[in-house]
């Protein structure tokens, strides 16, 4: 609760946003120690790179931190900050599969140019909401014309329910 989180950040931003898959950390991972050397004050992004030298730690790490570090700018209430620790905050990080960034307002540039994994992943996530239920093949036809659809009418959200609604799924 004292500090910020950018592997969680970039879980939700990787997950939520972009509709990745994040396997949950296995058994026994300690977490990250909450001390640190006080007399050489420590950043947490380099408090961070330990467990990504581990290359069973850092398959999931390498996709997840680069996006929570873009966010770094933020304090743990959601406050601007541009330091910690006395050191500035380094907020530069990169979008799997590719294309670095710099601090919040360039990473939320690069997922708007990523847009369409995001329409798609809403389209899914709200029709599996309106259904019930999870989703199968059979409901990727409703997914596809949905997204294309939204595609040809600027994006609106009204568009988006109404499909929906008007599916043979519903």
């Amino acid at each position: 609760p004292k500090r910020t989180s950018p592997v969680r950040r970039g879980q939700r931003v990787l997950g939520q946003v972009r509709g990745g898959k994040v396997p949950p950390p296995p058994p026994g991972v300690p977490p990250l120690e909450e001390k640190h050397d006080t007399a050489r004050p420590t950043t947490l992004r380099q408090r961070l790179e330990a467990p990504r030298t581990n290359p069973s730690c850092a398959s999931c790490h390498d996709r997840m931190d680069p996006i929570g570090f873009g966010l770094e700018n933020y304090d743990v209430l959601g406050r601007w900050r541009s330091e910690e620790n006395g050191q500035p905050v380094d907020a530069s990080g990169t979008l799997p599969p590719g294309g670095g960034f710099t601090g919040p307002e360039e990473l939320k540039r690069r997922l708007l140019d990523r847009r369409g994994e995001f329409i798609k992943h809403l389209t899914r996530n709200l029709l599996g909401y309106a259904l019930g239920r999870a989703l199968d093949e059979f409901d990727q036809c409703v997914v596809d014309r949905t997204v294309k659809r939204l595609g040809e009418s600027d994006h609106r959200a009204a568009l988006l329910v109404e499909e929906i609604v008007v599916s043979h799924a519903f």
